[in-house]
């Protein structure tokens, strides 16, 4: 085991198991005698990696048959634009909600590629929280709501998605997916970045209902588009293997857990120490985020002053807690503690937070 706890927020923690079965597959994977980095994503020994790896997703997260896995590359930013290119069609809009960092430049890359509706946003709440059902001011008939589950950056987080009936909702879960039990039929597309919850940087899986991959126009390039994919079960140019046998692994472990009920008890544990430790600290500690809304991923929170943040920081360092530095737009504190991280590493988080508190009070 290391002794370092990892509050980074992507790439992130990985599973100690996870973490030792790719060195041996780095070495020889599946007997083959190679590496996992030299492995041909055309091999049979990939391609029933690949098999197992869609249905052990398929299996945790409960995925209906008229959904595709796709495991793609370039990012949840991609898919900012490939959705728009793909099911933003002429003479139609897209509604977004804006609660952050990240749904903002899914808004960027959209108006650049056909007529959005904000609509709603928190940003006069300065990304406190997420908008409730009745703030959203819908289009009837829009080609698609997209949302962002979980604010990786301010700490909030959907606890109840929004309604938007027949009208496709699409998420963006980099940084919650697999977090909890999760009603993939109430969703067109969810996307993630693997570098936070399920795997390392490198490659993003999108779970797309199958109708809407056929929307796509035919001038946007092949590579962009969904059907392309589909069609080649991800293998259309050369994947991203040695993330995916992380995917893999990720997925075995997850199982072994317990899958998602089992980790969202695990999840809520462990953001309730930290939360406990914000509430019971007279205002020293101060949540980023409106108590409704806080995210069981990434606790966002301040100290009295920058200079007392900065030796939180580095004195937090020193007892190898590490990449707790709130990000560089909004600073402050933020600990991620997605599923791999260990219970033990946020409690040495809060006894350090005690001890700090009452060495700086």
């Amino acid at each position: 085991m290391r002794n370092v706890f990892n509050f980074n927020p992507g790439p992130a923690i990985l599973p100690e198991p996870v973490l030792e079965s790719t060195s041996k597959a780095i070495l020889n994977f599946a007997n083959t005698g190679m590496s996992i980095m030299e492995v041909s994503h055309r091999s049979k020994d990939f391609d029933a990696l690949l098999i197992e790896t869609e249905a052990l997703l398929t299996e945790i997260l409960n995925i209906p048959e008229n959904y595709k896995v796709l495991f793609l590359q370039g990012g949840a930013s991609l898919q900012f634009a490939m959705i728009p290119m793909n099911l933003l069609l002429s003479g139609k809009t897209a509604d977004y909600i804006d609660t952050g960092n990240f749904s903002k430049n899914a808004i960027k890359e959209a108006v650049k590629l056909g007529t959005v509706n904000i609509a709603a946003s928190t940003k006069d709440d300065k990304y406190t929280r997420v908008p409730e059902q009745g703030e959203l001011k819908l289009t009837p008939d829009a080609a698609y709501c997209h949302i962002t589950s979980n604010n990786t950056i301010e700490g909030s987080q959907y606890k109840a998605f929004p309604a938007t009936g027949s009208v496709p909702l699409v998420a963006d879960m980099s940084s919650d997916i697999l977090s909890k039990p999760l009603d993939v039929s109430k969703f067109g597309i969810i996307y993630a970045g693997a570098q936070k919850n399920m795997g390392p940087a490198g490659v993003t899986i999108v779970i797309i209902r199958k109708d809407l991959a056929d929307l796509c126009p035919d001038n946007v390039p092949g590579i962009l588009q969904y059907s392309t994919h589909i069609k080649n079960n991800s293998c259309f140019n050369t994947c991203p293997v040695t993330s995916i046998f992380v995917v893999h692994e990720v997925m075995k472990w997850l199982k072994d857990m317990g899958g998602l009920k089992e980790m969202e008890k695990i999840n809520e544990k462990k953001a309730a120490m930290v939360y406990d430790a914000l509430d019971s600290s007279g205002g020293f500690y101060k949540g980023g985020v409106q108590k409704a809304c806080r995210s069981l991923m990434n606790v966002t929170f301040r100290l009295p002053s920058e200079e007392l943040e900065e030796a939180f920081v580095s004195q937090a360092g020193k007892k190898n807690l590490k990449g707790l530095k709130g990000h560089r737009s909004v600073g402050g504190i933020r600990a991620s503690i997605y599923n791999a991280f260990p219970v033990e590493g946020v409690q040495a988080l809060t006894d350090f937070m005690a001890d700090f508190m009452k060495a700086n009070r």
